[in-house]
């Protein structure tokens, strides 16, 4: 009987529950591929050439692109030449959006990248490993008649690379560089309904600013922000997870604490697995609708840091809990080799962030990939997270291969078990099988949605059917961890009741004697968990 019941785990009421999650999977991945646009937008933009020789001739050093107080504009550096204006007294302005748009608190954020368009001269090369210096500075206003109120300002250094496809001859003067683009800001919030820019060049011979950079023509920016519609489905999706989790987590601690022992390792990382979940879920950017919280980006990052940091912990703790005779079980200091380089590696990754998204909430203009030492700071960080992540993936490949030899070893002798603790070994291995293979599934989803996002288009069109890969990749996988977890709690909570005695001990043959337990690494009379419990019933049914 012990045997029939685990061998019809796959019975009509696990399949309703598997059916179920299923169905809450397709709606995740349909809700971003058909009702929400796709994630984020770039918008071009060209800098406008103002003239601002003499500051007292205007009103606020701000210089409009265009509008009802517009600067005065030059077409190109030739009429600056020819009207004798100097370098210095050229500002490169940009209005941020577009004439007749308006900026909205649902775009989230704005990032901007650079692209210079720098012409060959004979007598004004581009010197190698050059770098330019921009002055730059950053308003808003809420409304067209408001003065423009200053966000930032910032003197920054980039490094241009560029490449010249042409032999470097007078028969080439004229001809465009081809110059990788330059990061140039980012703001974690769009409060504000217009923004400017204002960009300098100033050029300083004797201490070599702005010298050999050749002649710049144009600056243009890429402005991308995340689109609206999807930002309404993103906090639709958080606002209906979190108390789906919470009812899940209240429910599966409840279940915990009405057992007659303490909690064990492995419910305590479910659980702990399920907090953080809840800290994504929970959807504070609401308030980022009526409130200008740059820090939004960083404290996104952290907390999917904090998630897959827990879920790498649970997937080494799942393991070694489920090696079924080893004595260092239940113990988290006996999993400090395997989640040390966990430890290590996200502390790097938050140092990171901090050194380069924390800076940005002071100077958005900040980039740490833009000096040498911050280049080989970050690169110093990313590596050792690098490495831990590979001291870890190691371990856990080894600690998986153990307990399937370990499973090998034990199904061998189950035969000459009791039925207890036949049972009892048999629902070990199958949540373990059953586990890796929903994590292998879930691991592979995002895998391949993550190659299919980035090699296609964004968008699949069937007849009169648009079909956003991008949002769907974002909405799906999102629901896919949220079920991932939810089915964790769900499958693994410990029943109340004791199976131990009664009625239940006469139908499966245990004797008072023996200890029955699903929930592994306990070895208390205190019921099974629910996946043990769904299949017990259908086989007495």
């Amino acid at each position: 009987m012990a045997g029939a019941i685990i061998e019809n785990m796959s019975t009509k009421k696990l399949c309703i529950v598997g059916g179920i999650l299923l169905i809450f999977q397709v709606i995740a991945f349909l809700v971003g591929g058909l009702i929400a646009p796709s994630p984020t937008t770039a918008v071009p933009y060209t800098s406008m050439k103002c003239i601002d020789v003499r500051k007292n001739h205007h009103k606020t050093k701000w210089l409009m692109p265009w509008g009802p107080n517009h600067c005065e504009k030059i077409k190109d550096f030739d009429e600056a030449v020819s009207r004798q204006i100097e370098a210095n007294d050229i500002v490169f302005a940009v209005h941020i959006p577009l004439p007749s748009k308006e900026m909205s608190p649902w775009f989230q954020f704005m990032l901007f990248i650079m692209q210079l368009d720098i012409a060959f001269k004979m007598d004004n090369d581009l010197k190698e490993n050059a770098e330019i210096t921009l002055d730059v500075s950053l308003a808003y206003r809420d409304d067209t008649f408001d003065d423009w109120e200053e966000i930032a300002h910032a003197i920054e250094i980039r490094k241009l690379k560029c490449t010249f496809g042409s032999p470097k001859t007078l028969e080439s003067e004229g001809r465009h560089y081809d110059c990788d683009f330059l990061p140039f800001m980012e703001i974690g919030s769009v409060a504000h309904k217009y923004y400017l820019i204002n960009i300098r060049l100033p050029v300083n011979e004797r201490k070599g600013i702005n010298v050999g950079i050749g002649e710049i023509k144009d600056i243009r920016l890429v402005g991308i922000h995340q689109n609206g519609g999807f930002t309404k489905v993103w906090f639709a999706m958080k606002t209906f997870l979190t108390p789906s989790i919470l009812i899940i987590m209240v429910w599966y601690w409840r279940r915990i604490t009405l057992m007659t022992r303490a909690p064990v390792l492995l419910e305590k990382v479910i659980f702990a697995l399920g907090i953080s979940m809840t800290f994504i879920n929970i959807p504070v950017e609401w308030f980022s609708i009526g409130f200008d919280w740059t820090w939004m980006l960083l404290f996104g990052d952290i907390r999917q840091g904090i998630f897959y940091a827990m879920l790498l912990s649970f997937w080494i703790i799942f393991c070694g809990e489920h090696m079924m005779d080893q004595n260092e079980r239940n113990r988290l200091s006996g999993y400090w080799k395997q989640v040390g380089p966990i430890a290590v590696g996200s502390f790097c990754l938050f140092i990171f962030d901090m050194c380069e998204r924390g800076v940005q909430l002071k100077n958005p203009f900040y980039s740490i990939w833009t000096t040498e030492v911050g280049t080989e700071l970050a690169m110093a960080f990313i590596i050792v997270a690098g490495i831990c992540l590979c001291l870890y993936f190691l371990f856990l490949c080894f600690m998986v291969f153990q307990v399937f030899r370990n499973i090998s070893g034990k199904q061998s002798s189950l035969p000459a078990m009791s039925k207890a603790r036949r049972l009892h070994y048999e629902g070990l291995i199958f949540r373990f099988k059953f586990l890796m293979l929903i994590t292998l599934a879930c691991a592979a989803m995002t895998v391949i949605f993550f190659i299919v996002s980035q090699v296609t288009e964004g968008h699949w069109k069937w007849g009169d059917i648009t079909i956003q890969v991008n949002s769907a990749f974002f909405t799906g996988i999102y629901g896919m961890w949220n079920l991932y977890v939810f089915a964790l709690m769900f499958l693994y909570a410990p029943s109340h009741k004791n199976y131990g005695e009664d009625q239940s001990n006469s139908d499966l043959g245990v004797n008072s004697g023996e200890e029955l337990q699903l929930t592994t690494t306990i070895t208390h009379v205190d019921g099974p968990t629910e996946v043990y419990k769904l299949a017990r019933k259908e086989a007495q049914e």
